[in-house]
């Protein structure tokens, strides 16, 4: 008896060792991140690749080819060792005939997309290295040739003739919050999601670009507090719903004549320029103009010989029309494009002339990537939830839309890299329960080739913690089927009783609910889990990947249905048993936090708490492009911006919350904080902030992130908990 006792013991000890507590350190030391895969870029040929790798100190310093069927090394195209100009690789880019390499030395942020950077270019025929400018310039890219490298200096563009070895300047009127040459303006970059904005002719003749005239657009400014003794302003450009935007033009020039022709887009109604793409066709570019309210989106061909610039394609919807980047150009100039004109978004194939030939894609299923077309096999590769919302697989097709084959086997979330001349791709694949798994596969038929990374060491040290799975379901709300996880402790009893915490996103063709493996937030979630507490997430009405019509329901009204959505999910849960419905909260990010205030301001009786992080808290405050893209102009609809505002609803607030800000947020500006702080003082409601000297949207660097969390961590203890916690 005394031994079978001193087993039981035993193995209870055992069980429990195997089964650790996650702590915020680990969690944010990035302990549990999964191992990566080096970028890898294909060569010209498609049967070899670049990486950058890493001496025993860390530096990257050496740029090799491999080869992709085999896996082994060929040679190294570039060695810092060699030069004594570089200690380290940051980035790189390889001429189109492979000549040259041009390598970033340094790189330093500007915005959420954008750096500034110092570069060279290495000819790998005389192994000579020459600096490309002596001062900090922007978005450098080959010539089709490799002759030349164009690029933006303080606003303007420049070129570098490699073989007379001079620099071009192509404009003269740059100048920092006024005109901006070949790079776009701070909304275009967050909102349309590109930086370069000029393109170079396919026989590098010409270069088309965008000019931002920003004069008549208000400045944004804020303090920079730093360690000087005065902060210092960050001043710029940024257009808030219904104020004037940046005036956009067309340019083309000439490197033989010199000289810039003004492409002339009176005829057509736009006030966005959001992409500009060369064609198959050296004489045609072109470019897609959206109105300001961005429910239309033409394709325009421009004639590089007379200038003239030709309507092509319209694509029209009641709310809006997204821009994508599956614009494709075959050899004939026809061209593919995505549309969502049957309710889904599926790929089109039209004429050069821009009539249709056919839908390639159907059914109801998103399309969610368009990887490329193969002129060789006629197939065209893309990525889609045809399994199910919640996951994402790999397809290819013939472009006559028959013969249709899924490359990806397992049930989760698949994403593709291919390489030129589609011959081979890299798969990463993850689900709620698989760190990210990188394979090498056969293009044509998805074949295995060899794994890359499994992340089996990650998988073998979380078996060591008390990881409590995810649980996918549908619950019906407002006569909707919406995805939810609930996350529950492993020790889930159904006849105690439980707080839940809600958290969710919930902005605009949003998802939060996929079978994919999390981050930094989702560990988190397993901390407070592990603590006592269950975790829910539910993409409401208005989130993607469900039909055209599910995501643009909340047109003119963001912040009303999803905030029904999420205090109606919260009301359904309280009826379980197990459910403390006294004790329900919500917490969530940027479109997040804005709900999450909305949420417990109008859900009252129903959320104990909230956590509203960098929330917008007025859409007036937020930007033109983002904005009225869903809600129309401020002065159209008044009431769709006031009434959905957290700031409108302080008076009937409940509960307890927590507000969150970084100083330095150029995105969300720490005003839309500033603002609901003053209206929850004056509505004599009590509440917690914190804000962040200095950090920007993401609130990150140094020990930020494990005090950021701290606090959200001990806010949901104390208030769901009930606990008083002191956390790691």
């Amino acid at each position: 008896m005394r031994l079978i006792l001193v087993i039981v013991i035993f193995g209870s000890s055992l069980i429990s060792a195997q089964n650790k507590d996650f702590s915020l350190e680990e969690i944010m030391s990035g302990t549990f991140f999964p191992e990566g895969l080096t970028e890898l870029r294909s060569m010209a040929d498609g049967e070899f690749f670049t990486v950058i790798q890493s001496d025993q100190n860390g530096y990257n310093n050496t740029l090799a080819q491999y080869n992709y069927a085999t896996g082994d090394f060929e040679s190294a195209l570039f060695r810092c060792g060699d030069f004594d100009e570089l200690t380290r690789i940051v980035d790189y880019a390889l001429s189109s005939d492979e000549k040259h390499i041009l390598i970033a030395a340094e790189l330093k942020a500007v915005y959420r997309r954008s750096t500034l950077g110092r570069y060279y270019v290495y000819n790998r025929a005389d192994n000579t290295l020459v600096l490309l400018s002596k001062d900090w310039i922007q978005e450098p890219v080959f010539s089709p040739d490799g002759t030349k490298v164009a690029f933006v200096k303080e606003n303007d563009i420049y070129y570098r003739d490699l073989l007379l070895e001079e620099t071009i300047r192509v404009t003269e009127d740059g100048q920092k919050n006024k005109i901006i040459n070949g790079l776009t303006d701070w909304v275009y970059e967050e909102e349309f999601a590109f930086v370069r904005a000029f393109e170079w002719s396919p026989e590098g003749t010409h270069i088309a670009y965008l000019k931002f005239d920003e004069e008549a657009v208000m400045e944004f400014s804020m303090d920079v507090y730093g360690e000087g003794l005065y902060p210092q302003q960050s001043v710029f450009k940024y257009p808030k719903a219904g104020t004037a935007n940046a005036t956009v033009s067309l340019h083309l020039y000439d490197l033989g004549a010199a000289r810039v022709r003004n492409i002339d887009l009176t005829a057509h109604n736009y006030a966005y320029i959001p992409r500009l793409t060369w064609t198959k066709d050296h004489e045609v570019f072109s470019v897609l103009l959206s109105n300001r309210a961005q429910d239309q989106l033409d394709l325009i061909f421009v004639d590089i010989q007379d200038g003239n610039a030709n309507l092509v394609h319209t694509e029209r919807d009641d709310a809006y029309v997204s821009v994508e980047d599956d614009l494709l150009y075959l050899n004939d100039n026809s061209f593919i494009l995505s549309s969502e004109s049957d309710g889904w978004r599926h790929l089109y194939h039209y004429a050069r002339d821009g009539k249709l030939i056919r839908q390639i894609t159907s059914g109801p299923w998103e399309v969610t990537a368009f990887y490329g077309f193969d002129p060789q096999t006629g197939r065209l590769y893309f990525q889609s939830t045809e399994r199910g919302s919640l996951y994402r697989d790999l397809y290819s097709v013939s472009i006559s839309g028959k013969n249709k084959v899924r490359l990806s086997q397992n049930l989760g979330t698949n994403t593709a890299a291919f390489s030129k001349g589609f011959g081979y791709f890299i798969q990463t694949f993850s689900s709620s329960n698989q760190p990210n798994q990188y394979t090498l596969h056969r293009a044509l038929d998805g074949g295995l080739l060899r794994t890359l990374i499994n992340n089996q060491e990650l998988i073998n040290e979380l078996a060591r913690y008390d990881v409590a799975p995810k649980e996918f379901s549908v619950i019906n709300i407002n006569d909707e089927s919406l995805n939810m996880y609930t996350i529950k402790p492993t020790d889930f009893d159904p006849t105690k009783s439980y707080p839940v915490l809600l958290f969710q996103y919930s902005g605009p063709g949003s998802q939060s609910v996929a079978d994919r493996w999390g981050g930094q937030r989702d560990y988190w979630h397993q901390l407070l889990v592990q603590q006592g507490l269950i975790v829910v997430c539910v993409d409401g009405r208005g989130t993607g990947f469900k039909g055209r019509d599910f995501k643009k329901m909340t047109q003119f009204e963001l912040g009303k249905y999803e905030v029904q959505d999420q205090i109606a999910v919260a009301r359904t849960l309280s009826k379980l048993p197990y459910v403390a419905q006294d004790r329900i909260g919500i917490w969530g990010w940027s479109y997040g936090g804005f709900m999450s205030a909305n949420a417990l301001f109008q859900g009252q009786g129903i959320f104990a708490m909230a956590i509203s992080v960098a929330p917008v808290t007025s859409w007036r405050y937020y930007d033109t492009i983002y904005t009225e893209r869903y809600m129309g102009l401020p002065q159209d609809n008044p009431s769709g911006y006031d009434d959905n505002s957290p700031i409108s609803h302080v008076a009937d607030m409940e509960g307890d919350l927590l507000l969150i800000h970084g100083s330095a947020d150029d995105n969300v500006h720490l005003q839309n904080s500033m603002q609901l702080i003053d209206a929850l003082i004056e509505a004599d409601k009590d509440f917690q902030w914190r804000i962040y000297p200095d950090k920007n949207h993401g609130i990150r660097g140094g020990r930020t992130s494990l005090n950021l969390y701290r606090t959200m961590t001990d806010f949901v203890s104390t208030k769901l908990l009930h606990t008083t916690t002191n956390n790691q």
